[in-house]
């Protein structure tokens, strides 16, 4: 690893550990001391088990961290499965979440608001729960295992310039990466241990990462931060959500960025205004594409992107250029273990063959992206929503 590499992996790694996503400073680090264990409860999804045990065994080998899988009654972190509406009452913007020192849903709504669920207050940790719906797909499932197993076990903090990770909030990834594992693998060895203080941990960061350049912990929410969260957030309407997305690009250029973040403006600008405005949106995703591109790590970007372009190539009556975008996408979305984006370029690809006449191609493509699309979108009648809103590109100038 060059100096600016651990210069930068230095950064990121303080950032992540010594602030969390709402700005507010870590005064010690934390993390688990000895064995960790991981137990599922509550009404737990048939392939959460499964999910769980490939996510701990890379944990084990990839990051050296001692985890194994148990029972609840043993377990230092806590799996609960229950109702997406009942999690959302609790925290409407969050998918899932973690909590510090309780092992259970009951336990946290008697502790919800006191300091014992406060991150901040966290000097190791002991005990915590993660809290997922059981009524959504098995992706997401697996998506939430994945990253907030790893919050509980390290990083606090999501930064948009990583481009190469889960502890990110631009979704691009599912599950988690070399960079993640390269965080965690630090953050558990030998050589910290909880409760130092930022000055302690950057001492041992040289030998760890090869670099003593550290800057300066991540500040709170930035103006752009703000933007882009109101951009794809669920509340507001759409003609605010449009606004909030110009506003996070303009300040994207005034902050003069050419890397993801800027990328990622006009990735929100063309996701809000496809329906209204195909022109501009598809400019804008080219925009974010181009940048993209020049990421070590941007090719999966840049396939979510060839996906939106595919789409609207088809419902603009174009399938062979829905084809090529598909067949550049479909081999890097395989490696990124993300069957719900596979199958939509799949079952993109086989709208496209039947406009052209290749039903049989086009039969064997959708057969395919059959047992992808029930991981990705749920129950089966989530893959056939699907295949209907494809199938209805074009036909009334939607995209479905």
């Amino acid at each position: 690893m060059g100096a600016g590499a651990g210069s930068s992996l230095a950064r990121d790694f303080m950032d992540l550990t010594f602030a969390m996503e709402s700005g507010r400073s870590l005064a010690v680090f934390s993390r688990f001391e000895g064995p960790v264990s991981v137990a599922l409860t509550g009404t737990v999804p048939p392939t959460a088990a499964a999910d769980l045990t490939a996510l701990v065994a890379r944990l084990r080998d990839e990051a050296g961290i001692d985890i194994a899988i148990t029972d609840a009654a043993r377990a230092t972190i806590t799996v609960e499965f229950t109702a997406r509406s009942t999690l959302r009452q609790l925290a409407p913007q969050a998918a899932c979440f973690v909590v510090p020192n309780v092992g259970s849903l009951a336990e946290y709504r008697r502790k919800r608001g006191t300091p014992a669920v406060d991150w901040a207050e966290v000097t190791q940790r002991k005990t915590a729960a993660i809290f997922v719906p059981f009524d959504t797909s098995p992706q997401e499932i697996r998506d939430c295992l994945h990253e907030e197993l790893a919050q509980a076990l390290g990083p606090l903090n999501d930064l948009y310039r990583l481009s190469d990770s889960v502890f990110n909030d631009d979704n691009f990834h599912s599950v988690l990466t070399g960079f993640d594992m390269t965080i965690l693998r630090t953050i558990y060895s030998p050589a910290l241990v909880s409760g130092m203080t930022r000055a302690e941990v950057a001492a041992q960061l040289p030998a760890l990462l090869g670099s003593a350049s550290l800057g300066s912990v991540a500040e709170g929410p930035s103006p752009w931060v703000k933007a882009i969260e109101a951009a794809l957030g669920r509340q507001g309407s759409d003609s605010a959500r449009k606004a909030a997305a110009d506003q996070a690009l303009a300040l994207a250029k005034a902050a003069g960025w050419q890397d993801g973040r800027l990328a990622f403006s006009y990735f929100a600008v063309a996701r809000l205004c496809a329906g209204s405005d195909p022109d501009r949106a598809q400019d804008a995703f080219a925009r974010a594409a181009a940048l993209y591109a020049r990421q070590p790590s941007g090719a999966l970007k840049v396939a979510h992107i060839d996906m939106q372009l595919a789409a609207m190539a088809l419902s603009k009556g174009l399938p062979d250029t829905a084809i090529g975008l598909a067949d550049r996408a479909i081999p890097v979305v395989a490696s990124a273990e993300n069957p719900a984006l596979l199958a939509s370029l799949m079952l993109i690809k086989a709208e496209a063959l039947d406009r052209l006449g290749d039903t049989a191609g086009a039969a064997a493509l959708r057969m395919d992206s059959q047992p992808l699309a029930r991981y990705g979108f749920g129950a089966d009648h989530g893959g056939q929503d699907r295949m209907r809103g494809i199938s209805s590109m074009g036909e009334s100038g939607s995209q479905g």
